[in-house]
């Protein structure tokens, strides 16, 4: 896929297992070219420069560098989910340490972070009822990853 704009995730030495582990979680995705160091580069003759690959449709580069900068949550990257048991399956596969989340945010054992947000927590958050949005909120500040049938319960009381 060539796009115009690409995420692109600089590992020290991960990049082809972070992209086959990506891939194996999200659906129609797959892993595209790999580029090698040559001779007199940074890294070993051989080692993987770059990986191309595909996360749902969207294209996406990593890369190995002679060094790297750890990732922190000020980027992330977010997945809208359309049912508990797509929000279930995210969490469950990235999250290094589901207890560690909050909010819907977990960072994944390479250190990305990623927001796991069901549709249905969106339009709560977008619903006319200020009342409503305010007890979702507040609901979902007390989660770790997000449940919706809690969202929409809190959303709900009077």
């Amino acid at each position: 896929m060539n796009t115009p704009i690409q995420p692109c995730l600089w590992f020290e030495h991960q990049a082809e297992e972070a992209a086959r582990f990506y891939v194996s979680v999200f659906p129609n995705s797959r892993v595209g070219a790999i580029t090698r160091y040559g001779p007199g580069m940074p890294l070993p003759e051989g080692t993987v420069l770059t990986v191309n690959f595909e996360l749902d449709g969207l294209a996406w580069i990593a890369m190995n560098g002679a060094s790297s900068t750890p990732f922190n949550p000020a980027v992330s990257f977010f997945v809208t989910c359309h049912s508990q048991a797509e929000v279930d399956h995210y969490w469950n596969h990235l999250a290094a340490d589901p207890a560690a989340g909050q909010c819907g945010w977990l960072t994944d054992r390479f250190g990305v972070s990623w927001q796991i947000v069901p549709q249905q927590m969106m339009d709560l958050f977008k619903h006319p009822d200020a009342a409503g949005r305010q007890r979702a909120v507040a609901a979902m500040m007390t989660m770790k990853k997000l449940d919706i049938a809690t969202l929409e319960r809190a959303f709900s009381e009077s």
